[in-house]
C-alpha cells in the first residue's frame, strides 16, 4: 500500500468513528482482494472503499471505483457475509479524499453503488 493509501485510510477511519460507525475491520482480505474497511452503521455492515489522490489531475478519487473494482467489492461482500454466518443488511459506500494546497476534502458517498 502507498503512503498516500495508508494516511488516506487512517483519515477514513477516524472520519467514520467521529460520524458514530464501529469498525469491524481494516483491509480485509480474502481470496477475491481486499476490503479497504468494513464498518458497522447501526444494523448495516458497510463495506467502504477508500480512494486518496494528492491532486485532481486525473479527476476526483470516487471516479476511480469503476464496474470493475465495485465487481470485486460485491464478492469480497459475499465471501463476508458467507464466513460470518449471519444475515444482515450491507452497503457499499465511497469514501473520496482529496488534497490539495495542504488541505483535505473528504467526500463520503453513501449507497456509491
Amino acid at each position: 500500500m502507498t503512503k498516500i493509501g495508508l494516511r488516506g485510510e487512517d483519515i477514513a477511519a477516524k472520519f467514520l468513528k467521529e460520524k458514530g460507525y464501529y469498525i469491524l475491520y481494516r483491509n480485509y482480505k480474502t481470496p477475491y482482494g481486499e476490503a479497504d474497511i468494513i464498518a458497522k452503521d447501526n444494523d448495516t455492515v458497510v463495506f467502504v472503499e477508500v480512494k486518496t489522490r494528492s491532486n485532481l489531475s486525473f479527476g476526483y478519487p470516487f471516479e476511480s471505483v469503476n464496474l470493475k473494482k465495485q465487481e470485486r467489492l460485491k464478492r469480497i461482500a459475499l465471501n463476508y457475509l458467507k464466513v460470518a454466518n449471519y444475515p444482515t443488511k450491507i452497503r457499499f459506500d465511497v469514501i473520496s479524499i482529496s488534497s490539495e494546497n495542504g488541505l483535505s476534502k473528504i467526500e463520503h458517498i453513501k449507497e456509491a453503488f
